[in-house]
């Protein structure tokens, strides 16, 4: 709850950093370009350097500096995905680990910067003392895949098999696309009218289902067989039938003629009495701030959980007898370890939105928060009279957080899920070298963005509040997460060039007994495959090459002394940041 102990500081802001200066120095680190990229595109101006090292100051604040690194372990992108994980679980639909060819950690690890810069900025406005912050990519990995790892230090196992497969689908014609349901009995309905065998939609069903959860989806094959032997238009046909989306693989070149150059959020004041908090006793930037979350699945949850991290107490808005997730296997101590990576630490309230009475307790409940943050699907929350209009009349001062699926950026898109926007957006095309065939990764590499963009959206408001006295609604979506992640590549689309990497970019090398990655532009001089790991990354080191083993079992990372366990037993990453 917000304390009218400090007045707000009068500023006529019209951005959350108008007035303040960055200033980059230091070595270059990771995601510099995107680092300073945002600060600007949220008021701030200065020069064109880049590094490791970014600072923000202004006449109304002492300063703060953000630093990123790629930790101990990693020296460049494809070493932090193979020394935490991301590898691990982006290859399971493959089989064997595989790099991502973009920049996945870096963006992250940019991400959680800005977000860093605004806490402090935020901490010091309300009379706390942060001036430093650190980010490395190592620690923005392990979080990138902090649910897969919570699953891995499970008492039970996988809620469904762990074994390669997956979408995307290809009809008879070529055309790649891929598929999205919540529903079994609209999963049903398609797969008949494509006539595939009753069985195996029977036992697709369960991995399709679980794939956000396992990073793979080893169904049946005869569910390819189906698509291939159906005309799109009778797929299509199949879809509108039956109430699945279907959407094609859309390339990079053809997003970035389309693309509107907007910024991954949007903020937009309104007037307000906002009187101004303290920080309280706590060193936390967040101290003091009261969010309630009403989030489903990932994008919303990380959300609220990354401000928890920051010292926010959240409270999680849950329908009648809880969320159904809790119970999602694996558990620990009989809640799903999964769940808890994204919900540890959250109080909760059952509220039915149904109920007249129910969503009257959540208005009053809002009327006395600093944010109120949800991922509904599009138009339910003016449906049920919660939209930022409603709130605001009882709490002018509210920072309203919408995360979105496509933010209404893109008119007849498809369901706003993690893969239908992966496939929309180019993001298969991006996330594969030239000789893998485009697919959406099945690690959720967009609802983890999309919440890392949507918490940042929120620290902005709460700053953009703080420095003018006005509430302020933020909407934030996984189409921004994308065009975020995708940057690069889409330029090279826009330009005319080829925006694919070549033919075994990041792809890590076996060895007698696992697999080791190399640093980008890195080539070795001989087969490693006869040799053990470690005595091939002995020669390798020998021959100054910073080659690093390649995890794939996420459970040999619960023995690092960075995880720990929550009150529950189940893994617990790090904070990615360290205040100072």
């Amino acid at each position: 709850m917000t304390s009218p102990a400090t007045p707000a500081i009068a500023h006529t802001a019209a951005a959350p950093l108008d007035g303040l200066c960055l200033e980059a120095s230091g070595p270059p680190g990771p995601a510099d370009g995107l680092v300073a990229g945002h600060l600007r595109l949220l008021g701030a101006v200065g020069d064109e350097r880049s590094g490791s090292h970014v600072r923000l100051r202004g006449a109304e604040f002492s300063g703060v500096t953000a630093r990123t690194s790629w930790g101990d372990t990693a020296v460049d992108e494809p070493t932090a995905q193979a020394a935490t994980g991301v590898m691990a679980v982006h290859g399971r639909r493959d089989g064997d680990p595989r790099g991502l060819a973009v920049d996945y950690t870096a963006t992250v690890t940019g991400v959680l910067a800005v977000q860093a810069l605004l806490a402090g900025l935020l901490a010091q406005a309300r009379g706390g003392g942060v001036s430093d912050a650190e980010v490395t990519a190592e620690r923005a990995g392990l979080l990138a895949v902090s649910q897969y790892l919570a699953a891995a230090g499970a008492e039970e196992s996988e809620a469904a098999e762990v074994a390669p497969g997956g979408p995307p689908f290809t009809s008879a014609d070529g055309i790649v696309f891929e598929l999205e349901t919540l529903d079994p009995g609209a999963w049903a309905a398609f797969w008949r009218a494509l006539d595939a065998p009753q069985d195996a939609i029977r036992r697709g069903w369960r991995p399709f289902q679980f794939r956000y959860a396992t990073a793979c989806a080893p169904f049946p094959r005869s569910l390819h067989d189906s698509t291939r032997a159906a005309a799109w238009e009778l797929i299509r046909e199949a879809a509108r039938s039956s109430g699945v989306e279907v959407c094609p693989l859309r390339s990079l070149a053809e997003r970035a003629a389309e693309y509107d150059g907007a910024p991954p959020w949007r903020l937009t004041p309104h007037p307000a009495s906002y009187s101004g908090a303290t920080a309280g006793e706590a060193d936390a930037p967040l101290a003091g701030v009261t969010v309630l979350e009403a989030g489903r699945r990932i994008q919303a949850p990380l959300t609220a959980h990354l401000l928890g991290l920051l010292g926010a107490e959240v409270v999680r808005i849950e329908p009648p007898g809880g969320d159904p997730l809790r119970g999602m296997p694996p558990a620990c101590s009989g809640v799903s370890a999964r769940w808890l990576a994204l919900n540890r630490g959250k109080k909760a309230v059952e509220v039915d939105i149904k109920s007249p009475a129910d969503r009257e307790r959540l208005r009053a409940m809002a009327a006395q928060a600093d944010v109120f943050l949800h991922n509904w699907a599009p138009g339910k929350a003016a449906e049920l009279g919660l939209d930022h209009e409603h709130l605001a009349t009882a709490n002018p001062a509210l920072v309203y957080a919408y995360t979105s699926g496509w933010a209404d950026r893109l008119p007849g898109a498809p369901m706003g899920t993690d893969f239908m926007v992966q496939a929309r957006t180019g993001v298969g095309e991006a996330a594969r070298p030239a000789d893998e065939p485009p697919a959406p990764s099945l690690m959720t590499l967009l609802d983890v963005l999309g919440g890392l963009t949507g918490a940042e959206a929120v620290l902005a408001g709460l700053l953009l509040r703080q420095r003018t006295g006005a509430g302020v609604r933020v909407d934030s979506s996984l189409l921004g997460a994308a065009d975020v992640l995708t940057a690069a590549a889409r330029a090279r689309a826009a330009q005319g060039l080829d925006p694919r990497r070549p033919a075994g970019f990041r792809r890590p090398l076996p060895t007698a007994d696992g697999w080791i990655a190399l640093p980008d532009r890195s080539a070795v001089p001989y087969d490693v495959r006869g040799l053990p790991t470690a005595q091939a990354l002995e020669r390798l080191r020998g021959d100054g090459l910073s080659a690093v083993p390649v995890v794939t079992d996420l459970a040999g990372l619960l023995s690092t002394g960075s995880i720990s366990r929550d009150a529950h037993g189940a893994p617990a990453v790090p904070a990615p940041w360290r205040f100072a």
